[in-house]
């Protein structure tokens, strides 16, 4: 495949507001509508779209669905991760957003099992796959379009504004289900027949905003030097497996732990709270806009200072925290109090940020120009199938049978893995993420800037 990128265009006048703006907003849309369908999984899909399995068994069900898209997004970042090596990043991040949009929308629009039968859940599956395919190709590309543009000192700092898309799109979530719920009414049928769908429709708003950020982003300098001098003998997906199967492989697991908490906090807890602990959907989404603003502070706080700190350590503290924050989680919110949910929720959503916020560094440093976006990406998408593809599953499953404290258990075994894998990688915070043209070759050592 040829490339469309100007060989002359090695330099930028994009502002680097605009490229906070652009990496921002599409993170934040993008997890917008995976987190809207984490909501409805737990409030509404069960009777919904699988209304003969019963309350329970509905409700594992509606989570499987959630994590069909994990089992997607490697299949989302060894595709999109192709062409943004091989085309750029500009326009590879406008389609996965334009694909997330469109699958969106279609979910708000589907009619239930009461419907039209089978087919409803058997859509539903299809959809959510695009859904994951869409966020596969998404966070390697905002991330690279952060971190390409930045200094090297401030990497870590850049790359936040891709990683507040989460905390951002949570709140955004939680707001948009708050105001839904307050409209119709906490016990009104309304929610059920239609009102889940309001938030997954106002995503095409969202969409076409982040359609106009996107297209007044140019290129980044880097990619436009490497496709200029540079190109693989194989192609991106081979690149990364022949070249840096380790990395791929150990920063999977690294962050498996992080997706495992994430997923744990904004869906599962969601749908734990309102029917095992009794609490009102009211007081859940409401407190969830609380828990975001933590998520975020978290986020931030990790990603700045890990351009003092290093990617490593930051990850290392969290995992270290991870274990005993899991084991306490339930005997917390099992008591079943607004204030101890709360509480809760903000550990997990903070424990997640503190390896989030470095992430978005981390992933983009270890891997090579001519195959950063789909290493970056596979790497994130394995993540998320070991930790969020499993955890919500898993975790209606240990409920059912062994009560909320297995859950915990199982958190802290993702710690352990994570915490296992983190201290095997190298520091990454100082490495050029780019050679001189002629001095790039395939399999070729990864070079380090002096501080």
């Amino acid at each position: 495949m040829s490339r469309t990128v100007d060989p002359a265009a090695t330099a930028s006048t994009t502002p680097m507001r605009r490229i906070a703006l652009a990496s921002c907003t599409g993170t934040t849309i993008e997890f917008y509508d995976f987190f809207i369908y984490g909501t409805a999984a737990a409030l509404v899909f069960p009777k919904v779209f699988f209304p003969a399995l019963g309350t329970a068994a509905g409700t594992v069900a509606a989570f499987a669905t959630f994590a069909v898209a994990f089992v997607a997004r490697p299949l989302g970042a060894a595709i999109f991760g192709h062409f943004g090596d091989r085309i750029g990043r500009k326009k590879t991040l406008i389609s996965t957003l334009l694909l997330m949009g469109v699958a969106t929308v279609a979910i708000g629009l589907l009619p239930g099992a009461e419907t039209i039968g089978v087919a409803a859940p058997i859509v539903l599956v299809a959809l959510r796959i695009a859904q994951g395919l869409a966020v596969g190709g998404e966070w390697a590309g905002a991330t690279l379009l952060a971190t390409e543009y930045a200094p090297t000192n401030k990497r870590g700092l850049y790359a936040l504004f891709p990683q507040l898309g989460p905390s951002l799109a949570f709140a955004l979530s939680s707001g948009t289900f708050l105001l839904v719920n307050l409209f119709v009414g906490e016990t009104s049928d309304a929610f059920l027949d239609w009102g889940w769908r309001i938030p997954f429709l106002a995503s095409a708003l969202l969409v076409l905003i982040g359609l106009y950020v996107r297209v007044k982003v140019e290129e980044t300098p880097m990619f436009a030097r490497q496709a200029a001098h540079h190109r693989s003998s194989t192609g991106p997906l081979l690149g990364v497996f022949k070249n840096q199967p380790r990395e791929l492989l150990l920063a999977a697991g690294s962050l498996a732990m992080m997706f495992a908490f994430f997923y744990i906090g904004t869906a599962y807890l969601t749908s734990y709270a309102t029917a095992t602990l009794g609490l009102s959907r009211t007081t859940v989404l409401s407190l969830g806009l609380l828990a975001a603003i933590a998520f975020a502070a978290a986020t931030a706080f990790a990603a700045g200072y890990s351009d003092r700190l290093g990617r490593r350590r930051m990850v290392i503290g969290s995992c270290i925290v991870s274990i005993p924050g899991g084991l306490v989680l339930f005997p917390l919110i099992d008591t079943a109090t607004p204030i101890a949910f709360f509480a809760g929720l903000t550990l997990t959503l903070v424990i997640m940020g503190i390896s989030y916020g470095p992430a978005g560094a981390l992933l983009p440093e270890m891997f090579r120009t001519e195959y950063r976006y789909t290493g970056a990406g596979m790497a994130y998408a394995l993540a998320g199938v070991l930790g969020g593809g499993t955890a919500p599953t898993l975790a209606a499953e240990l409920a059912g049978r062994y009560g909320g404290a297995a859950i915990g258990w199982m958190l802290a075994g993702f710690g352990v893995l994570s915490l296992l894998c983190t201290f095997f990688l190298s520091e990454t915070r100082h490495r050029a993420m780019e050679n001189p043209a002629d001095e790039v070759t395939d399999g070729a050592e990864i070079p380090v800037e002096t501080a």
